[in-house]
């Protein structure tokens, strides 16, 4: 579907890539992995055709579509979310515009004329191509995908420039999805996004009829998604074929039977350059020196790329805290409204919640519900109208946000940053600390002015985490970090002894160092589960599958009562009520007629019941809960046919009752 042939990219003497090729196929998974600086972002770009290779190609067929989403994806428009989204589909919008003109020019024409006829063929082919565009299904994909990546109905009509930039990152991903191309490129398409818009993002993409080639930091969603691994390294491309967590194991494999034929070739080598030094000066092995100087000039030397220093960070021994770490009373929290309409936002009303030792907390919910208010609340850095903050026994709280960055002291290096809070014998590894965050060599070096957002926030991590603290609070700690980095922060905080509460959507991150979720919905409810992410997502499987029964039993009994109106409004009831007109009752139905009734309803209430058998045990399935589209049209349709049910329900017990008095 997708070749790409010899490519090479050099800056001087260095390669990025170096002769790699490759095929993309229909419907790939892909997880494009390699260290920080591997070209993975580039490589991306030349596939989309944004950058140009400088040697070799990329071939694809004529009908092959790629669509490519940046990391820094930003839609500043005037128009309205919907409206910017909508433009994405411009060929569907320009059917529509060339139909209105053509009903505008039919209204004023002769409608027997030429042209009237030539319009009315015009108008033809245009509706033709709008089902072929499935344009009439436009504004419900729109709403779909926007929806689901966590937008509201209001959210629609405001103004595209007026959401922030992780919410312009989701607007970027809406119009690329909903333009479905047939290479869909996704450079960290997660950072941005809750736990729900990330599951949701999760199973729209299991069903994409497309290629996907993903770059992501976020183990789970690679896991969940690929079913090949890419992984670049010294300008190489090596293909395997599974997931991240396979490409794990297969890489240690493959590295040591490459071990292995290095040191065989080494060896090789060493007895050959021996051979060489030996009978360089004589005369009679003149020729087979020559030639043993020429096999060595063409062998082709196996590297191996260097083995990362294993680092193994723990926190600063911090004293023991109190039993009770925190405790939040009573407290309301509200800003102003910001679109006009005045009053307050109220974010918690009466919050409640207390931490204690020991705990380790992951934060989630839909952004907005207040997840990062409850952390600053916590750390002490936000105010609130009322209720109390009360602070446990020996305390030391630790602090760490995006814009924690920002107040860095810009004229100092890296390393003088973090060495001014260190304390102990860490000082000593410093600088390998600093390199599991991804600052190596000279970098330790740089003023922290010169400094990308990403290395800013990487730097405040690395600070805050130096400091001796016994409760930590991290706000989304692992947005800017590879996968190396968030290990190495993993296995410190599964050894930290003290308490923390993180901000997080990471689900592998998390699921090992957490032992609480504790969820914040709309409006400040919270709600506090017990295990790890994993864990908790499961509970909310089973509360939705609860809830969807416990429906269906209301349902059950409120529907009869509501159908039975139907039914007698239908059949013109008048129990209760005299006729009009000459005083004589409705003429009744004869016996045979009664009985035929009776007999199609029965059928018709059998075939329903069979139909409604079949929706309830597919709706018991793990299957019906992956697939949220699906699942809603699944449950109309289970609320349609218990509806008709009911009503036939109704109506068979009233004939059945005339029959036995006409008989």
């Amino acid at each position: 579907m997708l070749a790409v042939n010899n490519l090479s990219i050099n800056y001087g003497e260095r390669y990025l890539f170096d002769d790699l090729s490759f095929t993309i196929n229909p419907h790939d998974r892909i997880g494009l992995v390699g260290s920080n600086g591997a070209g993975k972002s580039t490589l991306l770009k030349i596939i989309a055709g944004i950058n140009p290779p400088m040697e070799g190609s990329v071939n694809k067929a004529r009908f092959i579509t790629t669509g490519y989403l940046p990391q820094d994806a930003v839609v500043e428009s005037d128009l309205s979310l919907y409206k910017e989204v909508e433009s994405a589909f411009e060929d569907v919008l320009m059917i529509e515009q060339e139909l209105h003109e053509a009903y505008e020019k039919l209204a004023v024409s002769d409608h027997t004329s030429e042209e009237y006829a030539e319009l009315l063929e015009i108008i033809g082919e245009l509706q033709h191509k709008q089902e072929d565009a499935d344009a009439f299904r436009l504004k419900s994909k729109i709403e779909i995908v926007l929806m689901g990546l966590g937008f509201s109905v209001p959210d629609l009509e405001r103004q595209t420039k007026t959401f922030s930039g992780g919410w312009q990152m989701r607007i970027a991903l809406a119009k690329l999805l909903l333009l479905e191309p047939s290479v869909l490129l996704l450079d960290e398409p997660t950072n941005h996004l809750d736990i729900e818009s990330l599951q949701w993002l999760e199973e729209y993409l299991q069903q994409y009829n497309g290629a996907i080639i993903l770059v992501s930091h976020d183990r789970a969603f690679l896991d969940s998604l690929t079913k090949k691994t890419f992984a670049l390294s010294l300008g190489k491309m090596e293909i395997y074929s599974g997931n991240y967590s396979f490409y794990e194991k297969e890489r240690v494999l493959r590295k040591e039977l490459i071990l292995n034929a290095k040191k065989n070739q080494e060896q090789q080598l060493k007895q050959t350059e021996e051979f060489i030094e030996r009978f360089r000066y004589k005369a009679t092995k003149a020729r087979q020196v020559q030639s043993r100087i020429k096999q060595l000039e063409k062998v082709e030397r196996i590297e191996v790329e260097d083995e990362e220093e294993e680092i193994h960070f723990h926190f600063p021994q911090a004293q023991s805290s109190g039993r009770v770490v925190m405790e939040l009373q009573n407290i309301r929290k509200t800003y102003p409204r910001t679109n006009g309409a005045g009053g307050e936002n109220i974010v918690y009303d009466q919050l409640q919640y207390t931490i204690e030792r020991g705990d380790r907390i992951a934060i989630v919910g839909v952004n907005g519900a207040g997840k990062s208010t409850i952390s600053k609340i916590a750390a002490g850095i936000e105010a609130f109208q009322s209720g109390e903050r009360i602070v446990g026994y020996n305390v030391i709280v630790s602090y760490f946000a995006q814009h924690q960055a920002e107040e860095l002291e810009m004229n100092k290096e890296v390393l003088q940053t973090v060495d001014e809070v260190a304390q102990g014998e860490i000082r000593t590894k410093l600088r390998s600390i600093l390199g599991s965050f991804l600052f190596r060599g000279d970098d330790v070096f740089k003023k922290v002015k010169v400094l990308s957002g990403g290395e800013k926030s990487r730097l405040a991590l690395a600070k805050m985490l130096l400091a001796p603290a016994n409760f930590l609070i991290m706000d989304e700690p692992t947005n800017h970090l590879d996968m190396r980095s968030k290990k190495v922060l993993q296995e410190a905080l599964k050894e930290f002894d003290g308490t923390y509460l993180i901000v997080s959507h990471d689900r592998a991150f998390l699921d090992t160092i957490v032992n609480k979720v504790l969820e914040i919905s709309p409006g400040g409810k919270i709600k506090t589960y017990l295990g790890n992410v994993s864990e908790y997502l499961e509970a909310k499987k089973k509360e939705k599958q609860l809830s969807l029964i416990t429906g269906e039993v209301n349902r059950r009994h409120e529907t009869p009562l509501n159908a039975s109106a139907e039914v007698h409004a239908a059949h013109g009831d008048t129990r209760g009520k005299e006729n009009k007109g000459n005083g004589n009752t409705a003429p009744k139905k004869n016996l045979f007629q009664i009985k035929k009734r009776l007999e199609k309803i029965e059928k018709e209430i059998a075939q329903l019941e069979e139909e409604k058998k079949k929706l309830e045990t597919a709706m018991t399935k793990a299957e019906f809960f992956k697939h949220p589209i699906k699942a809603k049209t699944m449950t109309s349709e289970y609320d349609e046919i218990t509806k008709k049910l009911n009503v036939l329900m109704e109506e068979w017990a009233e004939l059945e009752e005339e029959h036995e008095n006409q008989r």
